[in-house]
């Protein structure tokens, strides 16, 4: 007989997928240990919400964020520790070198989005991976603005939540472009 034991990181993935997405419930739910600030990002995105996609496998993408002005693959972390270590799992330094790669070729900034249990406030940070990859367009400058992964003297990368970006000032920044057309 089969039991349905959801993967460490599901309800996590389905946290941040129904923030992208708009969902109110859940909005509301995350802003209640919010500041102002961030509540208002947070409750910015049912106006512009993105169409967000669970993927399947681990090929280093837990999540699809499409929207006529951003999209990008998403993958999920999160953790009771502050940091996390990519030198300790062989794995996520192989999930993460396939995506960026992956990601290089159609110009899509890859997106790490971790989580850290048990915080008041804001607890998802968001960072990239450090590359020279150039970026084209919109994706050069969110990019340049999203935090990179700290890379050790070994050549790992590692993670420290306190240097990521809100996640509800990534919400803020993909909101604030204006591309109405002037005549």
């Amino acid at each position: 007989m089969g039991c349905n034991m959801a993967a460490p990181g599901e309800p996590y993935e389905r946290e941040l997928k129904a923030l992208l997405s708009g969902d109110e419930k859940i909005i509301a739910k995350m802003i209640k240990t919010c500041d102002a600030t961030e509540s208002a990002a947070y409750q910015s995105i049912l106006q512009n919400p993105f169409l967000v996609i669970r993927a399947a496998g681990s090929l280093g993408v837990d999540l699809v964020a499409l929207r006529w002005d951003f999209s990008f693959p998403i993958e999920v972390k999160s953790s009771a520790e502050d940091v996390i270590h990519f030198s300790k799992n062989a794995r996520l330094i192989e999930q993460a070198n396939t995506m960026l790669e992956e990601c290089s070729q159609s110009h899509l900034v890859p997106i790490y989005a971790y989580r850290l249990k048990s915080f008041r406030g804001d607890p998802w940070r968001i960072f990239t991976i450090p590359t020279d990859h150039q970026f084209k367009g919109r994706n050069a400058l969110l990019y340049r603005r999203i935090p990179k992964f700290e890379t050790s003297n070994g050549g790992n990368y590692i993670m420290r939540w306190e240097n990521g970006m809100k996640l509800s000032e990534l919400i803020s920044y993909v909101g604030l472009s204006d591309y109405e057309t002037r005549e």
